[in-house]
């Protein structure tokens, strides 16, 4: 059977994998809810186990590769073997009193320097567990668990801690701190990390030469998996509402960051507000039912700024913002649309932020994650926003393991026929 790969993608609610051959077409798939929530890492590996062993042995004898998304600013404190000390600190968790500390260690403005930055939740951990502590995003600390070896990190992925892409080095003020040392060795995403530690690969049923390939945060694993023109903005509508698109240069703000991959530079931010806000308020089936109700062409006349909980990350970076929620009306599915359009209010001042910062306004928005689905959702976000949207079914996991694939498609002699 020819060479495959298996890309991971831990996201909000659960974890999704995708094995690719060698033209990216996707051979199997499978996902699987967390047992408790994102915040145990216990839970993040158990799904890793339960799905792996779930491919089909021929499938799984033929992994060559593989690499994983995070969510991106889901910070964990570990010690040197990767024990997790306490409960994971989700991304959308703001970290107070620490305003003073991350003035000295980062610049003001980058997205390491908010109170609701990784940077932020590394000084909560840090202070709860000491200076000793190691410190590891989502994917990070799973690639280590595949390794056996909790060296590394994902230039992506601790871009909120304070990693310096221009520079390619953690900025002065951190270079100072006692914990420097307990922070990853950054590697660029889709470089090799290592190969699967014996015991690993042994428990999980997979080849003992698999390579570990750094991934990347689950919101541009999501962007690799459209495949986006350079016209086309993405927005992922999953727990949270994610937008992005490649710029010629980066951007540097609050709530934004700018990422490198494969040779662009990938831009954008991540609301806290998503689908996420309407679980709290209906099931899946009820959003089906109700949504069918809504007439899309028409308005709600209400003006709802549907987030979770106090505090935004972008197009606002605002720790202390306010939902705004009521006055709720009678009627459930007048509710849903007033929700649906402040979502796509959000959305609208997303791309509108990303265009006055200097990058192109999006001609097109393809829309991915469960949301997306959505037809009345899609129709009120594109009256909204002015534009095409159009839904892309590709999956993250897909994404990332483009990126493994790349890898070992690298190493391959360039006289290796197909």
């Amino acid at each position: 059977m020819t060479s495959l790969v298996l890309g991971i993608d831990l996201g909000t609610s659960g974890v999704r994998i995708a094995v690719l051959d060698r033209l990216h077409s996707i051979e199997y798939s499978d996902s699987i809810q967390y047992n408790i929530g994102l915040n145990r890492p216990d839970d993040w590996t158990q799904a890793c186990s339960t799905l792996i062993s779930g491919i089909p042995a021929e499938q799984r004898g033929s992994i060559r590769a593989l690499a994983v998304d995070g969510t991106s600013g889901t910070l964990l404190a570990c010690d040197s073997k990767g024990r997790a000390q306490g409960e994971a600190l989700l991304y959308s968790e703001v970290c107070h009193g620490f305003e003073q500390q991350l003035q000295k260690l980062v610049p003001e403005g980058g997205p390491a320097s908010s109170s609701s930055g990784s940077l932020a939740r590394a000084l909560q951990l840090t202070k709860l567990y000491g200076p000793t502590t190691l410190l590891r995003h989502q994917a990070d600390w799973i690639n280590g668990w595949f390794l056996d070896d909790w060296t590394w990190g994902e230039e992506g992925n601790n871009l909120r801690l304070g990693w310096d892409l221009d520079h390619h080095s953690w900025p002065d003020g951190l270079t100072e701190q006692p914990w420097l040392t307990r922070l990853p060795i950054i590697q660029p995403s889709g470089s090799k990390l290592g190969t699967i530690a014996t015991s690993r690969a042994r428990e999980l049923g997979l080849p003992s030469d698999v390579q570990i390939v750094a991934g990347t945060t689950d919101s541009n694993a999501a962007v690799l998996a459209t495949d986006p023109g350079d016209d086309d903005g993405i927005t992922v509508l999953g727990t949270t509402l994610v937008m992005k698109r490649f710029t010629a240069l980066p951007i540097h703000a609050p709530g934004i960051t700018s990422h490198r991959v494969g040779g662009r530079w990938l831009c954008g931010g991540a609301s806290n507000a998503g689908a996420g806000v309407l679980r709290q308020f209906f099931s899946d089936e009820l959003l089906l039912e109700l949504s069918r109700q809504i007439n899309p062409e028409t308005n709600s006349g209400l003006a709802f700024r549907p987030l979770p909980r106090p505090g935004e990350r972008f197009p606002v970076d605002d720790p202390f913002l306010r939902p705004i929620l009521e006055p709720r009306p009678v009627s459930d599915a007048l509710f849903l649309q007033g929700l649906l359009e402040g979502l796509a209010e959000i959305e609208a001042q997303g791309w509108n932020t990303l265009t006055a910062l200097g990058a192109k306004p999006p001609k097109r928005v393809i829309s991915i994650g469960g949301g997306a689905r959505n037809p009345q959702w899609r129709r009120i976000r594109e009256r909204r926003l002015g534009i095409p949207v159009v839904t892309s079914r590709q999956q993250p996991a897909a994404g990332v393991g483009r990126l493994a694939l790349a890898a070992i498609e690298d190493a391959r002699p360039s006289t290796e026929q197909d």
